[in-house]
């Protein structure tokens, strides 16, 4: 398997474990008051369309030639990047 392949595994990887930490986030929103369910809820649409991003950027990266995958990968990191830190802020909004 070649470094490229390696890479989207990884990707689709922390996309599927983050779209499941979405699918926990709209559980507990839906057991929560109707102003907590607000926020909460855009929240969860802001985490969604950065997965959906992802998901963008990762079906750009398996359609790349082997050349232009590398580029595509620069930018991915990036986005990657800009994409943890999203989780990891509002994974903290939904512990408290």
């Amino acid at each position: 398997m070649d470094e490229k392949q390696l890479y989207e595994q990884k990707w689709q990887a922390q996309l599927d474990v983050w779209q499941a930490e979405v699918d926990k986030f709209k559980a507990k929103a839906s057991g929560a008051s109707a102003d907590a369910q607000l926020r909460l809820n855009a929240e969860i649409k802001a985490l969604q369309g950065k997965i959906d991003d992802g998901k963008a950027k990762l079906a750009q990266i398996a359609a790349a030639s082997d050349d232009a995958w590398e580029t595509l990968k620069q930018g991915g990191e990036s986005a990657w990047t800009a994409l943890k830190s999203a989780f990891s802020d509002a994974a903290s909004k939904f512990k408290g």
